[in-house]
């Protein structure tokens, strides 16, 4: 499994516009082949700081939609960021629950 993190630092007076856009894009990233879960979340300390969090199954699926149209739209729509976005690439060879600790 493949965590995707997306890290962005958005002006104020932008952050409602993006997180609309966001919020809009998030469904369909989740139709894409492979894509286990897609969230999208907001700083408790920085209202500024949005995040995508997404799991995918391969890194084929995953270098897929990172050639894709949505992942396409969802760059064009970071254009509003007052600084580059951050994406850090997670690979997970086992995930266990409560009960393995």
């Amino acid at each position: 499994m493949i965590l995707v993190i997306i890290r962005m630092n958005t002006p104020s007076d932008k952050r409602m516009e993006l997180s609309q856009t966001i919020a809009l894009l998030i469904g369909s990233i989740g139709t894409e082949k492979g894509c286990k879960r897609c969230d999208f979340c907001q700083s408790m300390e920085d209202e500024n700081e949005l995040l995508l969090l997404e799991e995918w199954d391969t890194q084929e699926n995953l270098k897929k939609y990172l050639k894709s149209g949505r992942f396409r739209v969802l760059r064009g729509a970071m254009n509003l960021l007052k600084e580059p976005y951050e994406m850090t690439f997670h690979t997970v060879s086992k995930s266990a629950g409560m009960e393995e600790i």
